[in-house]
Order: structure tokens, then sequence, then C-alpha cells
């Protein structure tokens, strides 16, 4: 007979997520093991795996969610009809999810390689999905670049180089918030682009 779940089932498994990636944040995913996560998480190794069937699972679920996260909020500023305004609310959007996901984050920058290839693909193609975002509004800022794909993708991963690392560097009770941060990193790139 089947095993029923729990009514707060999603829940307890969110929060496993949430605890495994503070621990694969800080002790690196090969760092961390079955038994320090149900120790962290105050369950069993049983009933972890009653949520998870591997490390490998966890591990996924912490990195795609993150990258829906991050999709989601490309997505709530599609509309926009100024790419300038896009890129603003895109980039505060993202400093926002860096800032509350940092773990997440520095899971997903650093232990993507422990993902078996399937699993790892499928993280690939989602990124790969945030940088069309960007390259559209690439396109649309700056449009004597719209055949030059290979300068278009430099550009891309030159704006996500200013922003995928600042986790380990920002602080956002320092001098400069998150807004002014997002502001800085805006102003920047826009004046960097050729009109």
């Amino acid at each position: 007979m089947a095993r029923t779940q729990a009514a707060d089932y999603d829940d307890r498994r969110e929060a496993i997520v949430e605890i495994a990636a503070r621990l694969y944040g800080e002790t690196g995913f090969l760092g961390s093991s079955i038994a320090d996560l149900a120790k962290a998480s105050g369950i069993s190794k049983s009933l972890l795996y009653h949520y998870f069937s591997s490390k490998e699972d966890i591990l996924f679920e912490i990195m795609i969610g993150h990258v829906e996260a991050l999709r989601a909020s490309a997505d709530e500023v599609s509309d926009l009809p100024d790419s300038a305004d896009r890129l603003k609310a895109l980039t505060h959007g993202f400093m926002k999810l860096y800032a509350n996901a940092s773990y997440r984050h520095k899971v997903l920058i650093n232990d993507l390689d422990k993902l078996p290839v399937e699993r790892r693909s499928a993280i690939i193609e989602a990124e790969r999905r945030l940088l069309d975002i960007v390259d559209g509004i690439i396109v649309d800022r700056a449009t004597t670049l719209g055949k030059n794909k290979g300068k278009r993708r430099a550009l891309t991963m030159l704006y996500f180089g200013m922003i995928n690392w600042t986790h380990t560097w920002f602080d956002p009770a320092g001098e400069i918030n998150g807004d002014q941060l997002a502001d800085m990193v805006v102003d920047l790139f826009l004046k960097g682009l050729p009109s």
C-alpha cells in the first residue's frame, strides 16, 4: 500500500531544500552528506528519503527552483516597452533574488557540474533562456548588433558577469543597498552599449 502524503508535504520538502541550499552553500555539495542534511533538518535519514530519493535530487531542486525564480522575475518585466526600463527592472529583480537566495545562487554557480548530465542539461537550457532574454534587450537597445550574435552573446555574458558574483562580496547592510547596486550595473552596462 502506498504511503499517503502529509498535508504539509510540499512545505516540508521546500524547507529541506532551503536547509540543503544553506548547507551545500557553506560546505559544498561534496562536503555535505545525507546524514548532515538530516541532522540540519531535524529529521531522520529515512524520513529525508521520503521527500527525496537522493542527494542529487535535492541539488537539482535547489538549482531548478532558483533558475525558475529568475525566469519568473524576467517574465514580470517582459512587457515593458522601453529596453532600458526592462533591463533596469530585470536587474533589480535579479539582484533581489540573489540577495534573498544567496545560498541557492552559490550552489548553482559552484555545483552545477555535480549533477548527472541529463539534469545538468535541463539547468543549462533554463539558463540559456535567461541569456536569450538579456540578448533580446541588447538587440532592442543596440539595433546595430542585431546580426552580430557573437558580440551580443559576449555583451550578455559581461552583463551576467557583473551580477552573478555579487553574492561573494556584496553586503546589503553596507554603504550601498541592493537597489543602488542594481542601478550602478544598469548605468554602467547601458552607457557601454553602442547606440
